[in-house]
């Protein structure tokens, strides 16, 4: 069972089944009355929602990065010219958005390198990963 404050009212109490075994129940709501003792809240509706903090958006590239950090980014990724490997290139994501600002795990620099093909901010050639600097936004 969960039992927490509503999110409207703080002084209701809101009973749920999370995880039982047998017979599950409608939620239901209480509040302390005068006496210090619990009392039903009768006509309680509860919010339809799912349990727990809301779900966070997806990583997006092109909306959590604005354009200015990736050419500054793309910029120190390719200082040495093009990347031989795809190996190479995620640590190079990594360290060139890190020190723009914006720190990637192994997951968010794959959808970035995705991302950066799909625009043709970057390209594979012979190879070798290039950037494109000239790419349109």
């Amino acid at each position: 069972m969960l039992v927490e404050k509503d999110k409207t009212d703080s002084d209701i109490s809101v009973v749920e089944a999370v995880h039982i075994r047998s017979m599950e129940f409608e939620p239901f709501a209480f509040r302390i009355n005068e006496h210090s003792l619990p009392e039903l809240v009768t006509d309680y509706k509860p919010m339809t929602g799912k349990i727990g903090r809301p779900a966070k958006e997806p990583f997006d590239p092109y909306r959590d990065i604005s354009e200015a950090t990736h050419r500054e980014a793309l910029d120190m990724v390719f200082t040495n010219g093009s990347i031989k490997s795809y190996k190479n290139l995620i640590k190079a994501l990594q360290d060139g958005y890190g020190k723009a600002g914006m720190k990637l795990n192994y997951n968010k620099a794959v959808a970035l390198a995705t991302f950066l093909r799909n625009k043709r901010m970057m390209v594979l050639e012979n190879r070798a990963y290039t950037y494109k600097p000239d790419f349109y936004y």
